[in-house]
């Protein structure tokens, strides 16, 4: 039936492929990751510790300032 094979070798390619494509996805998607996080830009990270109450509004308003 599968004379024009090697029955080992399709094994081992199967194998391997799957694993050449998992490899792949990961690499895209920590990539994806990556970028996501350094879109924040300051002004951003600047809100954020003014909404959990790190600094005051007269702090952001300095800094703000200094950003821009």
């Amino acid at each position: 039936m599968f004379d024009y094979m090697h029955m080992n070798m399709t094994i081992f390619h199967g194998f391997w492929m799957f694993i050449f494509w998992l490899f792949i996805f990961y690499v895209l998607i920590s990539l994806l990751k990556k970028d996501k996080k350094d879109k924040d830009s300051a002004i951003d990270i600047l809100k954020k510790r003014l909404a959990k109450g790190e600094i005051t509004k007269e702090e952001y308003e300095e800094i703000k300032k200094t950003l821009e």
